[in-house]
């Protein structure tokens, strides 16, 4: 298992990984959650995206936007390696990426009706900070010391 910068080549498996990641959501939000609507092969041209590959091939992908601060933007990981701990790999990684670039805090937002992710954060250290509903949809927000 490696996590590696995403690559132009990279973008139709970054793709269907997000889709098959996020599809469950889209019942229960009434419409596509955003990184399904995301363009990722902008994302992949500036360098913010990171995937996880195995023997198999990429299995998973993680998107940090380094501004003012450090979002943690999208995590998702292929149906075959859920439960497997990639998921907290490449949010891992995602803190290493803010913390080399000079950030102390590393902040990310999950849809309120998302409940495994509200329930995950906080496990990983996140702490919420705010709530809002921005194009639609109803955000948590939080924030990690790193």
């Amino acid at each position: 298992m490696t996590i590696r910068p995403a690559e132009a080549a990279d973008r139709p498996a970054v793709e269907a990984i997000v889709r098959a990641a996020y599809a469950p959501y889209v019942a229960q939000i009434g419409m596509e959650p955003g990184p399904m609507r995301d363009d990722y092969a902008a994302r992949l041209a500036r360098g913010e995206a990171w995937v996880h590959e195995d023997a198999d091939g990429v299995g998973g992908v993680v998107v940090v936007v380094l501004g003012d601060d450090a979002l943690l933007d999208n995590v998702a990981v292929a149906p075959r390696l859920r439960g497997r701990g990639v998921g907290r790999r490449l949010i891992d990684h995602a803190e290493s990426v803010a913390r080399r670039a000079g950030h102390g805090t590393i902040r990310l937002y999950t849809h309120g009706a998302m409940t495994e992710n509200r329930a995950l954060y906080p496990r990983l250290g996140y702490a919420e900070t705010h709530r809002a509903t921005e194009h639609g949809l109803d955000r948590v927000y939080y924030a990690k010391a790193l």
